[in-house]
C-alpha cells in the first residue's frame, strides 16, 4: 500500500508531471529531428542543383567541342560542333561546313581546347535558356611546328534541345570587360 500511495504522491506533484511531460516531448523531438536529418543527408542535392550542375557540364562540352579539331579529322570534328550546337549557331555551322573544312585542311592545324573553369550567369528552366561564361586554355599546334597555348574567356547561349543543352551562340568575353555589377565600363552620372 506504500508504494501505490507513494506512486501517487509522486505523479500528484505538478512539476515531477511537467518535468516529465517535457522529458518525453524532448525525447520525440529529438528523434524526429534525427530522422529527417537523416532523410535530408540521404536525399541527395535539390533539383535546382542537379539541373543547374547538368546544365553547366554539358555547357562546358560544348564550348570545348567547340575549341577542339583536327585537320586530320575534320568531318568527324564539324559533326562534333553540329551535334553540339542548336539554333542560329547550328545552320551557320551547316552553311559553312566546306569552307571550314578548305580552311582547317589549308592550315593544317590542330586545336584542342581544356576547361579551366565556368559558371553559369543565367538560368530560367522555364524558357529552356541559360548563359554561361567560360575561361579555356586552348593549344594550336600546326603541322611540323610547335604547339602555341592561350588562355581565353568565352560566353555563351545554352538552349535546351530534345537530347540536351546545346550552344546557341558563343563568343569571345572582350580583354578588360566589366563584369556584371563591377560599375566599371557603364556610362552613367
Amino acid at each position: 500500500m506504500t508504494t501505490k500511495l507513494g506512486a501517487r504522491r509522486w505523479l500528484g506533484e505538478p512539476l515531477v508531471v511537467t518535468a516529465l511531460v517535457l522529458a518525453v516531448l524532448a525525447a520525440g523531438f529529438a528523434a524526429w529531428s534525427g530522422w529527417s536529418w537523416y532523410r535530408a543527408s540521404s536525399a541527395g542535392p535539390p533539383a535546382a542543383a542537379q539541373l543547374r550542375d547538368q546544365v553547366l557540364q554539358e555547357g562546358e562540352q560544348a564550348v570545348q567541342n567547340f575549341n577542339t579539331l583536327d585537320y586530320r579529322k575534320v568531318a568527324a570534328g564539324l559533326a562534333l560542333w553540329e551535334q553540339s550546337s542548336t539554333g542560329a549557331l547550328h545552320t551557320e555551322i551547316k552553311l559553312g561546313r566546306a569552307q571550314f573544312t578548305q580552311q582547317i585542311e589549308q592550315t593544317k592545324t590542330i586545336t584542342t581546347a581544356r576547361i579551366l573553369d565556368g559558371a553559369l550567369t543565367a538560368l530560367n528552366p522555364r524558357a529552356g535558356t541559360a548563359s554561361i561564361i567560360v575561361a579555356v586554355q586552348i593549344t594550336v599546334t600546326p603541322a611540323g611546328g610547335s604547339p602555341a597555348t592561350k588562355q581565353s574567356r568565352l560566353d555563351g547561349t545554352l538552349t535546351r534541345t530534345p537530347s540536351g543543352w546545346k550552344l546557341s551562340a558563343l563568343g569571345q568575353v572582350p580583354v578588360g570587360a566589366a563584369s556584371p555589377g563591377s560599375g566599371k565600363g557603364s556610362s552613367g552620372g
